[in-house]
């Protein structure tokens, strides 16, 4: 897939299957352009938050490089929820009118393991630790990788948990050199390669990048969340500046290794 300018606005025409794994009940949806899409609703108890993370943080790790699923709107229609059984799922999607985030479903796609076949190159693995740590996200772990091996190249999906410090009012200033000590949870510390060598050759282009990222966040996300685009580029220019979180980060790698 090529990196995206922004992104697209699709229709949703069809619910097609809940996709239970996930605590917001995502579905796999069918869209206009005729795609399936794995979406995640904007009613879910997660709330809009989730939404705004997965676009900044999937849209950031595109441009460092990193392979997304393409990151669409979707609008959905309450009334594509009146033909389902479960009242669960009709209610979800009668709460998420609007703009949801649709996921670019990967057909045969199969879950990362550690214990399995396949094997990343350390400076990849090293690449992804530390864009986790930049952007704490606590859901990266061996018990939920959110990783996906699809062509024999490993995707990186489900970035709604990250920016965690949002959900009590993100707070630049105060929060950008917070310690993440979940960082020495992540499913690929142990094999990772340095974490301040990425940081040299990934901190320019993600500050570069930031605010492209942000601005791809759809306006009524934002404000359904009250927070303020600036206010995500502040707190993630700072940790970039400051390159505490990477230190951290290999500081928990070496103990990893010992």
């Amino acid at each position: 897939m090529s990196i995206s300018t922004g992104l697209r606005d699709v229709a949703a025409i069809r619910y097609v299957t809940p996709l239970r794994e996930g605590g917001s009940l995502p579905g796999l949806v069918e869209a206009d352009d005729d795609g399936l899409y794995v979406v995640k609703f904007r009613g879910a108890g997660q709330g809009l938050r989730a939404l705004v993370a997965e676009v900044i943080v999937g849209e950031l790790a595109r441009r460092l490089g990193l392979l997304v699923p393409e990151l669409v709107t979707i609008e959905i229609d309450p009334v594509l929820g009146a033909a389902e059984p479960d009242p669960e799922i009709q209610e979800l999607i009668t709460a998420s009118a609007g703009a949801n985030l649709g996921v670019d479903f990967l057909p045969g796609a199969l879950p990362y393991t550690p214990a399995g076949p396949w094997r990343q190159d350390e400076r990849l693995a090293a690449d992804i630790v530390w864009l986790d740590a930049l952007t704490t996200n606590v859901d990266r772990t061996p018990r939920n990788p959110n990783l996906l091996i699809w062509h024999d190249r490993l995707w990186l999906i489900d970035h709604g948990a990250a920016l965690y410090l949002q959900h009590g009012g993100l707070d630049p200033a105060a929060h950008a050199d917070k310690p993440f000590p979940l960082i020495a949870e992540h499913v690929l510390l142990p094999c990772a390669g340095s974490i301040l060598e990425a940081h040299e050759r990934l901190a320019p282009v993600a500050e570069a990048s930031l605010g492209e990222a942000v601005t791809l966040v759809p306006h009524d996300w934002l404000n359904g969340s009250g927070d303020e685009p600036t206010t995500y580029i502040d707190y993630l220019g700072r940790r970039l500046r400051s390159g505490s979180f990477a230190a951290e980060a290999e500081a928990e790698r070496a103990r990893a290794g010992a």
